[in-house]
């Protein structure tokens, strides 16, 4: 049975000085779109690989909702006795009013923005087909050959493209930079 914590149990921890390792099992892109502070990212796909990276204490594993770090400590069970699971995960964590780090402003993570962008092209192009010409299924293929070609090789086009727009570019630091000698707001 794979232990759960709820975020008022893991709050009181990390202001007592207890607090675990966080692994946040999501991917890279839902990471930096909101992830508790300290929390160290380890996508689900790569936990098996990265148990050096993960240390030797107590542990919670935190995705989106809890599923996925309910398979994630599933796989690290063998390994670590002290995994639990954040309940509710991150979500809970914001509703709880608690405070997340992110540095992209997208509130969609990537993967979520290429399921939907390649439903999009699919469905355009079977209504294109059947309404106003049938050379719209070639669209249809097209999408499907490219989630094909990126469920193999993990490089997907779309995805590269979709990090290039403007929604999903880092936030931008304009701290200005303290003069040596010079008075400073916190001096």
């Amino acid at each position: 049975m794979i232990s759960q914590v709820d975020v008022e149990t893991l709050q009181r921890q990390r202001a007592a000085g207890h607090a675990p390792t966080l692994i946040d099992v999501r991917s890279p892109s839902e990471y930096a779109t909101g992830h508790i502070s300290g929390a160290l990212n380890v996508p689900l796909e790569q936990i098996e690989s990265r148990l050096e990276d993960l240390g030797r204490g107590p542990q919670v594993i935190i995705c989106k909702a809890g599923q996925r770090a309910r398979m994630a400590a599933g796989l690290l069970e063998p390994c670590f006795e002290k995994a639990t699971v954040l309940d509710g995960g991150t979500d809970a964590w914001i509703r709880s009013g608690l405070p997340v780090v992110a540095s992209v402003s997208a509130r969609w993570s990537l993967e979520r923005q290429v399921r939907f962008g390649a439903g999009l092209l699919i469905l355009a192009g079977v209504v294109l087909g059947f309404t106003r010409n049938p050379a719209w299924f070639y669209l249809v293929g097209f999408v499907g050959l490219g989630l094909t070609f990126a469920g193999l090789t993990d490089f997907c086009p779309m995805g590269i493209l979709l990090a290039r727009m403007p929604w999903n570019r880092g936030r931008s630091c304009s701290i200005p930079i303290k003069e040596p000698g010079a008075p400073s707001c916190c001096d």
